[in-house]
């Protein structure tokens, strides 16, 4: 398509003009719209020499990689007045499908809550278009959602303009009603049909200018809260799927180990409400009529074990592991450097929904419901295990009570595919929350070696050479031949350096940067927790550029302020240097901390203050010590255009204590070959009690024409303040995380049997 020069072009947009692009009016008994988008001229970078990042983020590759199939994301009127939306992404509680609606609503001049967005069930023919990572949603359906939108809109102008014997340009769409200047009036669901296509039409539409917006950069409640608080909201779990029973697993007691055999199967089949029992590649899968006899017969069944995948290896050996897989540095300059080794532990990637699926097999077909990030590629590798095409089989997409990258994996939906088929009968699976804990995905234990150069107050180079146990990618840009690259000998490691390289950058003047990825040990199940690798990466550097404050005599923010390379980056850390009271006098073994991050067309920058004392009496105690609590956090995030401030602000929040958890308190311990955590009430993820007392988010104005990713931009930031704001109040520098992994607050459930008992006596456990 040839673009006509009408000066600078907003980023995203295949366009006529600057604001003008092509849609289609598709063939249907309704209105029906979709976008046409081509390939987006990239932005330019804003800084000198920049690094791959700068240049093109994962985020982009996302966005490029969905274009070409926006043609096939359509909006439809209805004959009641609404418009449906049937949004190709996963609904996790990150508030994408209020936003979804917030875009058309926009457009088309509709209330929001006229707008019916639904989550598709997985379509193959989108190709990279419905995998949910990456903070992308937003700025990949950004422009394909307001076009399709804007095509609907012009399509019922011209019907109502027949209708109302007006000409287009006299008439008006408001709250979902179409006016002209006498005042004559008609509803957009008495034109969904008069507006429709017997054949599809390409269009012409523009799409309505920023300065006129009175929804999108608005706060807005989300569209399901009320559905929320009322229970009324519909998981998986709450599906009433005809003959679909409660199902568990028995699990091995260390890391993916295997049955070697059962010796009281038949016993257990016969035990109350229980229906099925049977062995399967995960473990020993159970069927009854409630989950409370499913865990009565999980505990019953004597199961000798094969060994795991990562049998007899604790936090110490992975350790050694990892330090004897390190990059090596370069010659060490002949200038003063600053050189640290940081530790960051297994951390467990569970949310607050356990692993759940639902499955009905049959001989020829097969029907999956579940909360998915990748769904095509689930629906492609569950027919490949069932020997069915994949046209014999449907996947559902539910909304999930959270994912924080969990999701991007579809275990249970596999594992619930093979029961059904192993029982011929529909299951409703779900994982313990000691599988969650043992069994489930993990954020892999890493190191990260930093070397700075520096003369004067000049800083000449910066190494970084980070070592992980392996991330699991499997789930590729979510189809099948990228799941398959990714998990191929060689292409999983260049897979993971792609993905490291496209999301870590350097956003301050230190000269010659690099920052290397090396992985090693596939034994462990683990996966993109949120944000990636970007928390560790951070944090190590933001604990570094402290210690190059110190000592080049500069304070910490200041000399931050003074490197950064760009005027949005500057303006977040100055705001929250601001409104946080930067540099305030503190009592001793208090301290306050500072950090930036910039990712996916997005800066952010957080201040927290922190209380150290062992002598303050108001905190919770652990194991007989008093910990750490944040006590302040102050978070500026700059998204370029924020969809919905409000739900900009809670995703922030959530990042925040993330960013908390990580820092300080919430890891997995291995010991022997499995991991002691066996659920919440001993992963220590921040809990109210230890929340900031004060905590204050400030959603920046818009910079950009177009939004930045924000789902994972809370994390990276918050997690090196309070590791920053640690090292000030006890003059060490921390390199190990969480701080306190050393100290272990409770006492280990045992792994047989694989369920253990629940806490009966609520606060005395949720510590």
């Amino acid at each position: 398509m040839t673009s006509v020069d009408q000066g600078p072009q907003e980023p995203g947009a295949n366009v006529l003009g600057r604001r003008r692009f092509l849609g289609y009016v598709l063939a249907a008994p309704t209105l029906v719209a979709a976008a046409e988008l081509g390939l987006s001229p990239r932005a330019e970078a804003v800084v000198p020499s920049p690094g791959v990042a700068e240049l093109l983020d994962l985020n982009d590759l996302l966005t490029e990689a969905a274009r070409p199939t926006s043609n096939l994301i359509t909006v439809a009127v209805n004959d009641d007045g609404t418009v449906s939306f049937a949004l190709p992404r996963a609904e996790v509680g990150q508030g994408v499908t209020t936003s979804t609606a917030m875009l058309i609503a926009e457009e088309m001049g509709v209330p929001v809550e006229d707008v019916r967005v639904t989550l598709a069930d997985a379509r193959p023919e989108l190709l990279f278009n419905q995998l949910t990572g990456g903070s992308n949603t937003t700025i990949s359906t950004y422009a394909p959602i307001r076009v399709a939108a804007a095509v609907a809109k012009g399509r019922l102008l011209r019907a109502a303009a027949i209708e109302l014997g007006s000409v287009v340009t006299d008439l008006t769409l408001k709250a979902g009603v179409i006016t002209d200047l006498a005042g004559r009036s008609i509803g957009i669901g008495a034109l969904a049909g008069k507006a429709a296509s017997t054949r599809t039409e390409q269009v012409p539409v523009e799409l309505k200018p920023r300065e006129q917006f009175a929804v999108i950069g608005k706060p807005h409640n989300r569209t399901d809260a009320l559905a929320a608080v009322t229970g009324r909201k519909k998981f998986a779990m709450d599906l009433d799927i005809p003959g679909a029973k409660p199902t568990m697993v028995c699990r091995p007691p260390t890391i993916n180990g295997t049955v070697e055999s059962v010796a009281n199967l038949a016993e257990v089949r016969t035990m109350p409400g229980v229906t099925d029992a049977a062995v399967i590649s995960t473990g020993v899968a159970v069927r009854a009529e409630t989950f409370g006899q499913c865990i009565d017969a999980v505990r019953a069944l004597q199961v000798t074990w094969n060994p795991g995948t990562a049998e007899g290896k604790s936090d110490d050996t992975v350790l050694r592991e990892l330090k004897s897989a390190e990059l090596p540095l370069a010659v060490p300059p002949l200038t003063s450097t600053v050189e640290r080794d940081f530790t960051f532990y297994f951390r467990g990637n569970s949310a607050l929904e356990p692993n759940c699926a639902v499955a009905d097999v049959r001989a020829d077909r097969a029907e999956i419901w579940g909360s998915l990030k990748s769904p095509i590629v689930a629906r492609q590798t569950i027919a490949a295990k069932l020997g069915l095409p994949p046209g014999a089989v449907t996947v559902h997409v539910v909304d999930g009570g959270g994912s924080f990258g969990r999701k991007l994996f579809f275990d249970a939906a596999l594992e619930a595919a093979e029961i059904s088929k192993r029982f011929g009968k529909p299951v409703k699976l779900m994982w313990h929350r000691a599988d969650d804990a043992r069994q489930g995905r993990t954020h892999p234990m890493a190191t990260s070696r930093v070397r700075v150069g520096y003369a004067g107050g000049t800083v000449l180079n910066y190494e970084q050479r980070h070592t992980s146990v392996a991330t699991d990618f499997g789930h590729g840009l979510g189809e099948v031949l990228t799941a398959m690259s990714a998990q191929l000998p060689v292409g999983d490691f260049t897979f993971a350096e792609t993905i490291f390289q496209l999301t870590q950058s350097m956003p301050y003047d230190f000269g010659v940067a690099t920052q290397l990825l090396n992985e090693t040990d596939k034994g462990f199940n683990t996966g993109s927790m949120r944000n990636i690798y970007s928390p560790d990466v951070t944090c190590a550097r933001e604990l570094i550029v402290d210690e190059l404050a110190a000592r080049m005599g500069k304070d910490p923010y200041r000399f931050r302020r003074d490197f950064l390379q760009d005027e949005r980056s500057r303006a977040v850390l100055e705001k929250v240097a601001e409104a946080g009271g930067w540099g305030r006098k503190m009592p001793a073994g208090t301290a306050q901390g500072i950090a930036f991050h910039a990712e996916y067309h997005g800066v952010t920058a957080a201040l927290v203050e922190i209380d150290c004392r062992p002598e303050t009496v108001d905190r919770p105690i652990r194991d007989g010590v008093a910990g750490p609590r944040v006590t302040k956090a102050v978070f500026a995030a700059d998204v370029g255009l924020a969809i919905n401030p409000r739900g900009l602000e809670a995703q922030m929040m959530g990042g925040i204590m993330d960013g908390i958890a990580l820092a300080l308190t919430s890891s997995l311990h291995l010991r022997d070959g499995h991991f002691l955590e066996a659920s919440w009430d001993n992963y220590f993820y921040t809990r109210q009690w230890n929340t900031p007392l004060e905590l204050e988010v400030i959603v920046m104005p818009p910079t950009t024409g177009e939004p930045g990713g924000a789902g994972e931009l809370g994390v990276a930031a918050s997690m090196a303040a309070v590791a920053c704001a640690y090292g000030r109040a006890t003059g060490t520098m921390p390199t190990s995380f969480p701080i306190n992994h050393g100290t272990l607050g409770f006492e280990p459930k045992p792994t047989v049997p694989p369920i253990p008992q629940s806490p009966t006596d609520g606060l005395d456990h949720a510590r």
